[in-house]
């Protein structure tokens, strides 16, 4: 059964060269991801297309070094967020086609967001700092 009462979404932002790059991305996976690119293909369809960085401080781009909190376990955890070739979790390099780089990508610092993971489980994640590229 599935609820209709789904979680308020935060207001998210992306550069127009990240949009651009995911939608290609998502369209190219979706069939190896369809959950994960459905989801990141949600989110980059309601996201606010910003020129640059430079006029949101703190949002989550690619590249980023983004600190978040687990709101189930309380736990937190520094991640790198990258394109999918380039993910390497022993090193922190979470790629954006996982459920938690989707989730991550176009939040800012104190801003949470709840989803659904593949296997069914519901998370919350909250930015707590961004460290941006460059």
């Amino acid at each position: 059964m599935v609820s209709h009462l789904e979680p308020e979404l935060p207001p998210i932002a992306m550069t127009a060269y990240d949009s651009e790059q995911l939608n290609r991305l998502a369209s190219a996976a979706a069939r190896n991801h369809p959950q994960t690119t459905e989801f990141l293909a949600r989110e980059i369809a309601r996201a606010d297309i910003v020129p640059d960085i430079g006029e949101r401080p703190g949002l989550v781009v690619m590249g980023s070094q983004v600190l978040f909190r687990d709101d189930n376990s309380d736990a937190t955890r520094w991640v790198t967020l990258v394109y999918p070739q380039d993910a390497d979790v022993s090193e922190g390099k979470i790629s954006v086609l996982s459920p938690i780089g989707a989730a991550l990508i176009g939040l800012s610092v104190s801003q949470s967001i709840a989803f659904e993971t593949p296997a069914g489980a519901r998370r919350s994640l909250t930015v707590l700092a961004v460290r941006n590229p460059g």
